[in-house]
């Protein structure tokens, strides 16, 4: 077989013009040399990708409005919503995670004499998480460019800049971002070599700080600095991160709780050891993270998938072949492993959400990016020695910009498609009208079932803007205002449960008290809208609204002109106004 081999490649050898020949080594040599781009002029792009990411991503999840929004502004301005995870009495949030994003925001907050609002306050918190993004995603695509090649890295950046997953999680505010954070910038130092005391201790933070599950996902990238570092040495560094990390946590809490206690032991021990814990917000079938995966990233998910074969393909070796360099794909796989060993895991566990898949993203653009740019090897090896067939491996090396070109603008579809369809909530809340500046009168926002669209307290004009809920048949448990009167975050409120059961009053009991009305009016016959009574209610704002329900999955995902609008249903995202409003509203 091997001699075969050899003399199929001599005849094609013969073929190809040796000016040609050398043409191409050339091309290799002169690809090897290349640095590729830097990290400054990554992390630019990434900038701007991150700043439209800052604009126009919508909040994806209730959780991190009320868990992480709300007690944000509370500390800001002394109002907002509070959740039963924030009651002293269970503690499951860390307030060392918020005070970092009220630092970030103290500097517009000094400004609010100068015109800054509350929701300059909010884009600024946002733009801060998107300039760490595009600093650790850069870091990442730097460390592609030295080690696997300049084309690895521009295939990575590409895919980071334009992937919806990526758009989405850069500047949500929520633990598992941070976690991306800590576990991009990890599994860069880890891909670029000798930083094994700086792995082990930003995967420490990134798991303390943000989220304490992600521990699993940065598993692989501690155990290996471990054993290639010094085991002593990286695991003092570790040590050392988790210590500091943990007594800043322990003290935030002890000063915002009023007791001693640790979040982070309180969540594990909610999720782990309780019981029904976070199954009582709904359960999804194995297969939940592949379809969403592919959905954010959509070919590019199935390419990272694949990227585990590199190995072979780099160590596979014929006599009569010559040898490709080493370009590093052992180490490449180290620091993807994360993503096999989360999707396998989070796939096991019965309660999904979208934000858990979080902390991989970024290694799902790697993975997908040192696959296409190998595509062609993945051909059979008996292919590019034949004499017909070589020029298929010819055509596949140059249809890798085809690919990612696919992948791109499938991706641009997709984020597209979430904002056209579901950008009403933060939309709407913009127009709502400031009180007059001497005014001591109250104005009350009152939503029903939308109530885990509501984007947070800082989209309210003014602290004369009260939120209340209308009892629309929803029998969860609600947020409720923090009550400075009962101790603030030291309160631990009889109406807060861990079972997600309903309060007696969590809802408006008047009606007649709403001034301003958030509805949605989906067409449907099984519902009469407050909205149709047109001698109580007037529109301030109405903005179409995707049906999820009632539009078929393969043309909401992706937004293609005409087709996505055709054959598509919509509802009506209204802001309504109470006809006998008073005169200062």
């Amino acid at each position: 077989m091997a001699s075969d081999l050899r003399k199929r490649r001599r005849t094609v050898e013969e073929e190809v013009p040796p000016r040609d020949r050398e043409k191409e080594k050339a091309d290799e040599v002169e690809e090897v040399k290349s640095k590729g781009l830097g990290w400054g002029g990554a992390f630019l792009l990434l900038m701007v990708a991150r700043y439209y990411s800052v604009v126009y991503n919508n909040i994806h999840d209730c959780d991190e409005v009320f868990n992480y929004w709300e007690p944000l502004h509370y500390l800001l301005y002394k109002s907002g919503f509070q959740t039963w995870e924030y009651s002293s009495e269970f503690a499951l949030r860390s307030y060392l995670y918020l005070l970092l994003h009220a630092v970030v925001s103290g500097p517009s907050l000094l400004l609010s004499n100068a015109g800054f609002t509350k929701m300059h306050v909010f884009y600024s918190v946002r733009l801060a998480l998107g300039l760490v993004s595009a600093a650790t995603e850069a870091t990442l695509v730097s460390a592609a460019n030295q080690k696997l090649g300049p084309r690895v890295g521009m295939y990575t950046l590409m895919l980071l800049c334009v992937s919806s997953g990526c758009f989405n999680a850069s500047t949500s505010f929520l633990p598992s971002t941070f976690s991306m954070y800590a576990i991009t910038l990890a599994s860069a130092l880890v891909l670029l070599g000798g930083r094994h005391k700086a792995v082990v201790a930003i995967s420490a933070a990134g798991v303390l700080v943000g989220w304490p599950f992600a521990a699993l996902a940065a598993a692989p990238l501690v155990v290996y600095s471990l054993i290639s570092g010094g085991f002593f040495h990286v695991f003092l560094a570790g040590l050392l991160s988790t210590l500091c990390t943990m007594v800043l946590s322990v003290l935030a809490d002890r000063h915002f709780y009023g007791r001693w206690t640790s979040s982070v032991v309180n969540l594990v021990f909610y999720n782990v050891f309780s019981g029904e814990g976070s199954t009582l917000y709904g359960v999804e079938g194995p297969t939940f993270y592949f379809l969403n995966a592919y959905n954010n990233f959509n070919f590019s998910f199935v390419l990272a998938l694949l990227s585990p074969s590199l190995l072979y393909i780099e160590r596979r070796d014929y006599d009569s072949l010559p040898r490709k360099p080493n370009r590093g794909y052992p180490r490449l796989l180290v620091a993807i492993s994360p993503l096999f060993i989360w999707v396998a895991f989070m796939s096991l566990q019965a309660h999904k959400e979208e934000r858990f898949l979080y902390p991989i993203y970024p290694l799902i653009c790697l993975a997908a990016a040192a696959t296409i740019e190998r595509l062609h090897d993945f051909l059979p090896e008996s292919w590019k020695l034949h004499e017909y067939l070589s020029w298929i491996t010819w055509w596949v090396k140059r249809a890798r910009p085809l690919v990612l070109g696919g992948i791109l603008a499938l991706s641009y579809c997709r984020t597209l498609s979430l904002f056209h369809g579901y950008s009403a909530p933060m939309q709407a809340y913009r127009h709502l009208p400031p009180l007059n500046a001497n005014t001591t009168s109250e104005a009350t926002v009152c939503i029903g079932d939308e109530w885990h669209r509501f984007p947070s307290s800082f989209f309210l004009p003014s602290s004369h803007y009260h939120v209340a809920w209308l009892n629309d048949g929803f029998t969860g448990l609600l947020p409720r205002p923090f009550d400075p009167a009962l101790g603030g975050t030291t309160a631990a409120p009889r109406h807060f449960n861990s079972k997600n059961k309903a309060s007696a009053d969590q809802f408006l009991a008047d009606e007649s008290l709403c001034d301003f009305l958030i509805e949605l009016e989906l067409n449907r016959d099984d519902r009469t809208y407050r909205s149709h009574n047109k001698e109580s209610w007037k529109p301030v704002y109405e903005l179409r609204f995707l049906d999820k329900e009632l539009s078929p999955a393969k043309t909401r995902a992706f937004f293609f002109p005409w087709i996505w609008e055709k054959s598509n249903k919509f509802g009506t995202y209204r802001l309504l106004r109470r006809m006998n409003e008073s005169a200062s509203i």
